[in-house]
């Protein structure tokens, strides 16, 4: 978008007597834009954008409230993940213009631009510090985690009495996504049976469960922030939800590695860890090549990470 288009949701935010001069559009994000607002101060703000011509993903539908998997884009979704986050106590960037759809084609909001860089970056630029960050982040994460709900959902959605499990819709979505990555994947076409397999047999071992806490939903190291106080600062916020905690340790484990340990919550149930472990990675190779049907720009790093999931998804059988 333009300083022209732009210029609107500046001065709703900042008022008359500010003037927008530049912006730049940012990377990382799948589904809405995400633009950085350079007043005639020098100071910054950040500008996200929901709207379809913003979405990499192709022919996705609109997000359901009550499918904690379906398409997480749009001002709503945002607006209750940032209001359970503050709650928790939780850092997300601060709102200076609340979501509206008055401004332009779509929802924009605005926050604060939160300049530190990612804790992904940090990491490889002064490991000594991320380490400080990364236990002010476990602290976040056990404060989320703390946060319970007797259904699981996006919040603010309140939706039937009676409802499949939770490990029921990870088993059936998984199955989905391994019909999906073996029509694609060679190597998981040739173990399909075997994976199969292993879903049932590690979903049958779950028990069932009624509480639930809140997750981001894909917590990695280039979702978080870091601020002038080296705190970290959570965002890309929208697929946020109250489930099993399980779903986002499997994740965690993935992403953070060798240093997951600092995100470790105790009581985690393995039986649901084993399922849920095959289930994140055979959604990191189906999600990618769904991902590289339509335009999206890093078409390489996308194949990397279906490589390396599909290594991990088959390293699970043995």
């Amino acid at each position: 978008m333009t300083v022209d288009e732009l210029r609107p949701v500046a001065r709703a935010a900042f008022g008359r007597g500010r003037v927008l001069v530049s912006v730049q559009r940012l990377t990382g994000g799948t589904k809405k834009g995400v633009y950085r607002l350079t007043l005639d101060d020098g100071s910054t703000s950040v500008a996200y954008v929901w709207h379809p011509g913003e979405d990499y993903w192709p022919g996705q539908a609109a997000p359901a409230p009550d499918d904690p998997f379906g398409h997480a884009t749009g001002a709503g979704l945002f607006t209750a993940a940032h209001r359970e986050f503050t709650a928790a106590g939780v850092r997300t960037p601060r709102l200076l213009l609340h979501p509206t759809a008055t401004l332009l084609p779509g929802e924009v909001a605005v926050v604060e631009d939160v300049r530190g860089g990612t804790l992904r970056d940090l990491r490889q630029r002064d490991p000594r510090r991320a380490g400080a960050v990364l236990a002010r982040l476990g602290d976040a994460v056990r404060s989320m985690h703390a946060r319970r709900r007797d259904r699981y959902g996006r919040p603010g959605s309140v939706g039937p009495a009676v409802r499949p499990p939770v490990e029921r819709l990870v088993l059936d979505r998984a199955l989905r996504d391994l019909a999906e990555a073996a029509a694609r994947v060679e190597r998981v076409a040739a173990e399909r049976d075997r994976l199969a397999d292993a879903l049932a047999e590690w979903y049958a071992a779950v028990a069932p469960r009624s509480r639930h806490g809140l997750i981001h939903g894909e917590l990695g190291p280039d979702h978080v922030l870091i601020d002038d106080r080296d705190h970290p600062v959570l965002v890309d916020i929208e697929g946020t939800m109250f489930l099993d905690v399980e779903w986002e340790h499997a994740f965690l484990e993935l992403r953070f590695g060798d240093e997951y340990p600092a995100l470790a919550v105790p009581g985690l149930d393995e039986d649901r860890l084993r399922l849920y472990r095959l289930a994140t990675h055979l959604s990191l190779v189906a999600g990618p090549l769904r991902l590289l049907d339509g335009d999206f720009p890093d078409r390489a790093g996308m194949l990397a990470i279906v490589a390396h999931n599909t290594t991990r998804a088959l390293e699970q059988l043995t």
